[in-house]
């Protein structure tokens, strides 16, 4: 259990999102506000100029940040793709969360997946160190690319990859330094240009920032369990009842769209 139920420290939300996700993200931003126990500034969805994206926006009182705005680059310079799987776009939106430091006003900020909703309540401080929520799986080109970035193999014992993150951003923007450094180049084109994109899962900004922040002061984290669910199933088939029976064992649940991960669909996967 987490010892305390809340948090005085202040965060924005980041969220980035494609039309795809209108369906879940209402129930994420809700779930966010309920669910986030700490003092919440602004939240910020990061997406395509589209109409009903924006229209969420001002029902759900975010800003609204067009994701073409925030780098140099959009996914149109992304070319990470075979012939059977397109993940341009999947890159891009973790690209975009590195791009909170710039983005928000609060020193700390929640990056959330636009399909996962909270469903316990969640504290991301306690007292100086950060918590993150960890798992045990991922993917081993995670760490390669890690590797790669950083001239240094990842230490922690679990996973970051969990679908939400607490960012520091004077943190985060010392990791961006630190790689642009190495690698004499700006940090987002560092990162395409090590990984390697004939791998379907080639780079995490959750694996790479959470191991930053371990390998530099592991006494500064504190890793609790994730107990994350992923579902398939529409999130408006699942009854307030089953989000409080699921609640009992799960802390978050996913609701992926892994086959849009497909050549020719037009639409991104977060």
């Amino acid at each position: 259990m987490i010892k305390s139920l809340s948090s005085r420290t202040k965060i924005d939300i980041l969220i980035p999102a494609i039309e795809k996700d209108l369906v879940t993200l209402p129930y994420v931003i809700d779930a966010v506000r309920k669910q986030v126990k700490h003092p919440i500034g602004q939240i910020y969805i990061v997406a395509p100029k589209r109409r009903r994206i924006m229209e969420l926006c001002r029902m759900k009182n975010c800003k609204f940040v067009n994701e073409n705005t925030v780098l140099p680059i959009t996914k149109k310079n992304i070319h990470y793709r075979s012939k059977k799987w397109e993940r341009s776009g999947w890159l891009f939106q973790q690209l975009l969360k590195m791009s909170g430091d710039r983005l928000c006003k609060s020193e700390y900020f929640l990056a959330i997946d636009a399909d996962t909703v909270l469903i316990r309540p969640h504290v991301f401080k306690q007292g100086s160190k950060t918590l993150f929520y960890c798992r045990n799986w991922s993917q081993p080109e995670y760490f390669n690319t890690y590797r790669k970035l950083l001239g240094k193999t990842t230490a922690a014992p679990s996973s970051f990859v969990t679908h939400y993150m607490l960012f520091n951003k004077s943190k985060l923007a010392q990791l961006k330094r630190t790689i642009a450094a190495k690698h004499q180049l700006t940090w987002y084109n560092a990162i395409i240009s090590k990984m390697d994109k004939s791998k379907q899962f080639a780079f995490s900004e959750f694996e790479t920032y959470g191991n930053f922040l371990y390998s530099n002061n592991r006494n500064s984290v504190l890793l609790k369990k994730a107990l994350n669910l992923g579902m398939h199933e529409n999130i408006r088939q699942v009854t307030p009842n089953r989000l409080m029976t699921l609640s009992k064992k799960y802390r978050s649940i996913s609701f992926h769209k892994r086959k849009e991960y497909t050549r020719n669909t037009g639409v991104r996967s977060v």
